[in-house]
């Protein structure tokens, strides 16, 4: 067993000279080897040290991703405190007031994008002492300290008390306390979850019985980096084998940060990306738009491209079997001529996505499979470190979440907690060193999720004959209907999304009442092309209409006779459908942090409108409620 320091000093010692971080701060990236992250890292830590943090604090983090903010960590784990990391989608100052106070954090550090939000709620921080400055500049406050002034100090430190600084680091042990994670929040007080530095080594150890990565793989890390999942198969996992993390250029908003990652997805030319499904739409989308403008030659040719290149790959496991392997040459050239263009545009080295953060629909796995860059979903949660499991080059099957990651035990069990056989579905339950300590400062919720070394995930799935795990949602947000029936709303919510252009967000109900209904948030840009090119306009009484049978057509899609109509069992599919007056996002509450929806804050925010749907007017969907939401800005 090892700390997160030894990991990474050991790595050092291997790869010294490698490019362990590239950065671009102007016009093109710069790499920083192993040895100089190290260096600098080493510089933190004792200036830390030096202004008084000591074994155990806790300290929090909120910057976008970059050198720094893994300098940042390793130096607080350098000084054996605890980093506190927090995503920069946190919106409310309310938010970071929560998480600085419950886990009594000492010190917070923050990019000069980030600081603002601190500014308002840093007096009210009993056990707040200091501001860490990531970027210099600006009016000094009370409580800020810059950064530079404490690696200034830290080099005075190492200078002088050497000894000190390595018997401080070298004291460590695996059980010690690496990180404090929060939940995103679905509920109204979020969970810190404690995660030792065993737990991280022994899940980068597990990871890497999954797939390994090359000393020259790079992959560009454009998930936020306090994500559980960008965090430990991105930064440890590369560290560990001497590849390189590249971070997106930083610009002065989110948006603007999100709009450079397509350039420099193509600067960096990553050899694998770690992904999200509203991220892996995003791309699709615009893969989509691409083609759409060269022409309608050229898309009918793409479209039977993907046609063919879907019956030939089937689920990966199955891929060229008995007469497919006919279509190998004409997949050929369509890759040379289509496929290989597109790959260009990712820098054309990405061997595969890894996706993970939520369901991701097959429709979009088989998508990028097609192209030749294949989108691999992976299992796991905050909790367990986060790996679990996944699909990999090596071996794979769409519509599943791969296989197990060695050294881990897995059992699916009913609600009484009674293990069930291959292919039977129930609560997944994991044990192994990469679980986690348990929940800061709540020991109820330590003790309903962690039973006798188990940690009970609340997500609904089944192992099936080949070793291939599957996950059906989660648990607690099953619906009901009214015969008792329990069935996970995630799976159908993701396809209507996904497969969909004029659905943007949606959410099932269904609490023991006679029929599911869904809540629809419609893409207005997209219905609003479709209805041009029929001479209709969303304000007039036929637009309405005419949008509204349009989403509904979407859904019938699912129905006997529709293109889906195997899908979904037919029951599970809503009886009537209602358009908010407003989207799901994360200023009005309706989103989290990590983009997943707020299912309490939805219904408790439309219950009105559930309950209308529940009327004999609800069902003709052209309604006037619907039309009055529909054209709300």
């Amino acid at each position: 067993m090892k700390t997160i320091i030894q990991f990474f000093e050991e790595s050092v010692n291997k790869f010294s000279d490698n490019i362990f971080m590239w950065e671009k701060k102007g016009d093109k990236y710069e790499g920083a080897t192993y040895a100089e992250i190290r260096h600098e890292a080493r510089k933190f830590g004792a200036g830390l040290i030096s202004i008084g943090i000591n074994k155990g604090d806790r300290i929090g983090l909120i910057s976008e991703g970059r050198n720094d903010w893994l300098i940042c960590e390793l130096g607080i784990l350098y000084a054996g405190a605890v980093n506190v990391p927090m995503s920069v989608m946190l919106a409310e100052p309310s938010e970071i007031k929560f998480r600085l106070e419950h886990s009594g954090s000492k010190m917070v550090i923050t990019s000069g994008n980030q600081a603002p939000k601190l500014r308002t709620i840093k007096h009210e921080l009993k056990d707040l002492e200091k501001v860490i400055m990531l970027d210099n500049g600006g009016k000094p406050e009370e409580k800020n300290i810059f950064y530079s002034y404490i690696k200034m100090k830290g080099e005075e430190y190492l200078a002088a008390k050497s000894d000190e600084f390595d018997r401080r680091w070298q004291s460590l042990i695996p059980d010690d306390y690496a990180n404090i994670c929060y939940t995103s929040g679905t509920t109204a007080d979020p969970k810190g979850i404690i995660l030792s530095h065993k737990n991280y080594v022994v899940n980068v150890e597990q990871a890497y019985t999954l797939m390994d990565i090359p000393p020259e793989y790079c992959t560009l890390l454009i998930l936020p980096w306090d994500h559980s999942f960008a965090h430990t198969a991105g930064l440890y996992s590369f560290m560990g084998k001497g590849a390189s993390v590249a971070s997106v250029k930083v610009g002065k908003t989110g948006f603007e940060t999100r709009k450079n990652i397509p350039g420099n997805i193509k600067e960096i030319k990553p050899s694998l990306l770690m992904s999200v499904p509203a991220l892996a739409k995003n791309f699709r989308k615009n893969i989509e738009k691409n083609i759409s403008a060269k022409g309608p030659v050229i898309e009918k040719l793409f479209n039977h491209a993907l046609k063919i290149a879907y019956s030939y790959n089937k689920e990966g496991i199955n891929r060229g079997k008995g007469l497919q392997k006919l279509k190998k040459p004409l997949l050929f050239l369509y890759d040379k001529i289509l496929f290989s263009k597109i790959r260009e545009g990712f820098g054309g080295k990405i061997d595969f996505f890894i996706g993970g953060g939520a369901l991701l629909d097959i429709e979009l796995q088989r998508f990028f499979y097609a192209i030749g860059m294949p989108m691999f979903q992976g299992y796991g949660l905050s909790e367990a470190a986060p790996i679990i499991s996944s699909n990999a080059l090596k071996r794979h099957k769409l519509g599943s979440s791969g296989f197990l990651v060695q050294n881990l035990e897995l059992k699916i069990c009913d609600e009484d907690g009674n293990e069930l056989p291959v292919g039977k579905k129930g609560e997944i339950i994991v044990k192994g060193d990469n679980v986690m300590v348990g929940y800061w400062k709540n020991e109820e919720a330590t003790k309903s999720t962690l039973k006798d070394g188990w940690l009970y995930t609340g997500d609904m799935g089944y192992m099936d004959q080949d070793g291939f795990l599957y996950i059906l949602g989660r648990f607690k947000s099953l619906l009901i209907s009214n015969d008792g029936e329990k069935y996970s709303p995630e799976g159908i919510e993701e396809a209507f999304t996904e497969q969909s252009p004029y659905i943007d967000q949606c959410m099932l109900y269904n609490n023991q009442n006679p029929y599911t209904v869904v809540l629809i948030v419609p893409d207005k840009e997209a219905i609003n092309r479709k209805l041009k090119e029929d001479n209709q306009d969303i304000t007039s009484k036929e637009g309405k209409n005419a949008a509204l049978k349009l989403i509904e057509s979407e859904i019938n899609a699912y129905r006997r006779g529709g293109k889906y109509e195997d899908m979904f069992p037919q029951r599970w599919l809503p009886g009537a459908i209602g358009i908010p007056d407003q989207a799901f996002t994360q200023e009005n509450h309706l989103l989290n942090s990590t983009m997943k929806i707020v299912r309490g804050k939805i219904v408790e925010q439309y219950k009105d409108l559930i309950e209308f749907l529940y009327t004999p007017e609800a069902k003709n969907v052209t309604n006037e409620k619907n039309k009055v939401s529909l054209i709300k800005k």
